[in-house]
């Protein structure tokens, strides 16, 4: 299984799937790690990414998957904002089943958590263009963010034999 992770910046990604890699023993893996030097350029400088700048980090990151998770699976932590690239990452994905987890919270609370947080790139004031690109997942686990993490990750694994499309 593969679990993938989303959501817009800050909403807690990185830490849940964190979490939940080391509570399942697989491999986590960061898509902000992934993301080419212009792209991390553009958001470090306030510019919204295009989908033409995604379109290249999707399919590396279907490549990861493909290549890292193939042995026991893994933890995805990615924004997957669009349906393209969930379809990206959706029909790359052959070895195993992908279980898509969105994290949602409001703009008030993610906006606060960025900006309270040190050494990203990803700046506060580009989260309203995450909210606008944000096209909403169907067939997803939802989940709140004022949930703790750890309230987070037993709420995905009281889940786990569901298999959903995103």
């Amino acid at each position: 299984m593969i679990y993938i992770i989303m959501g817009v910046s800050g909403c807690g990604k990185t830490t849940v799937g964190t979490l939940l890699a080391e509570r399942l023993a697989v491999p986590f893996l960061d898509a902000d790690d992934f993301h080419s030097r212009s792209n991390i350029q553009k958001m470090s400088e306030g510019i919204p990414l295009t989908n033409a700048d995604r379109l290249p980090w999707f399919h590396r990151l279907a490549l990861v998957l493909q290549t890292e998770a193939a042995q026991r699976g893994a933890v995805l932590a990615c924004s997957a904002l669009t349906r393209q690239g969930r379809t990206i990452l959706q029909e790359a994905q052959t070895a195993h089943a992908l279980r898509w987890v969105h994290l949602v919270g409001d703009f008030q609370t993610i906006q606060n958590r960025l900006r309270r947080r040190d050494n990203h790139y990803m700046s506060s004031e580009l989260l309203q263009s995450q909210f606008d690109t944000l096209e909403q997942p169907s067939n997803t686990t939802e989940i709140s963010i004022l949930a703790t993490p750890s309230e987070i990750v037993d709420r995905i694994l009281c889940r786990r034999e569901i298999t959903r499309k995103a």
